[in-house]
């Protein structure tokens, strides 16, 4: 069952970031060897793949932190990669980023690292700041945390004080890496709940990167399979009920019943 239309779907099949004719090899391993494909503004795309299929890496070309061999991405059409300093200043502006198992300073309490953006690449006051950082740890529903080191959090607060980060500087698209990754039933259903609240409500364009289907298949406005170096995109509805049999064996059970459920009698069209 998915979460129901987004409040504002005006623009949404704009392409917020698009990702054109990529290349990249690691030595004698190819990554990616065409790779085309666009994210709508203000939707939920869920990147996934198998092991080695290169859905960090992507993320990472996106954020300006890998450089691709050949072709480009770009954001609201400003090269990520390649481009100006003017355009990559301006696509990285627009981008949050969460990363992989969070990725907080230790030796710095919550506060300091969901600070640290503000202070690193604005000029506002100690008092502006604080109040900002004390916001954005509301809205992911922590607080009083704000003298805690990263080491006194359980996993799962510690993915959403690394999400407060992500979006102190308001983005308007946010990359996602594994953001389920080591977590439990309980705080897999929190983030995500989370993440389709920040979508919803704040028209984040977000990007994550999962291996969790049945998370993907609820969450999702598109999904983006990473096979063979190339993108294969479309709806869940849409992936779920392919006739494709590598898009049907990576889905597995989960994609099963999602697809099973689109057909039962009675639903609505």
């Amino acid at each position: 069952m998915g979460y129901g239309t987004p409040v504002s779907t005006a623009g949404r099949d704009e392409p917020h970031v698009e990702v054109c004719q990529v290349g990249l090899r690691f030595g004698a391993r190819e990554v990616f060897r065409d790779l085309n494909c666009e994210f709508p503004r203000g939707g939920i795309s869920i990147v996934m793949g198998g092991s080695g299929s290169g859905k960090s890496t992507l993320l990472r070309i996106i954020g300006g932190l890998q450089r691709p061999d050949s072709g480009q991405a770009t954001v609201v059409g400003d090269a990520v990669s390649g481009g100006s300093q003017a355009e990559v200043y301006r696509a990285r502006r627009r981008l949050g980023m969460l990363f992989q198992n969070g990725a907080l300073l230790d030796s710095m309490t919550i506060r300091d690292n969901v600070a640290l953006p503000l202070r690193e690449h604005t000029r506002r006051t100690e008092e502006d700041i604080e109040e900002m950082v004390r916001r954005r740890l509301v809205s992911v529903g922590l607080e009083g945390v704000e003298d805690l080191l990263p080491g006194e959090l359980s996993g799962g607060m510690l993915r959403r004080a690394a999400l407060a980060r992500a979006i102190v500087m308001d983005p308007q698209i946010v990359l996602c890496d594994e953001p389920f990754s080591g977590l439990d039933p309980p705080n897999v259903a929190r983030i995500e709940a989370l993440l389709v609240s920040l979508n919803r409500e704040r028209g984040l364009t977000l990007i994550v990167s999962s291996h969790h289907i049945a998370s993907s298949l609820r969450m999702a406005d598109q999904l983006v399979l990473l096979q063979d170096g190339v993108a294969i995109s479309g709806s869940p509805d849409r992936l779920a009920q392919s006739a494709n049999p590598r898009i049907s064996d990576f889905l597995g059970p989960d994609g099963r019943a999602h697809a099973a459920r689109l057909v039962e009698p009675g639903d609505s069209p």
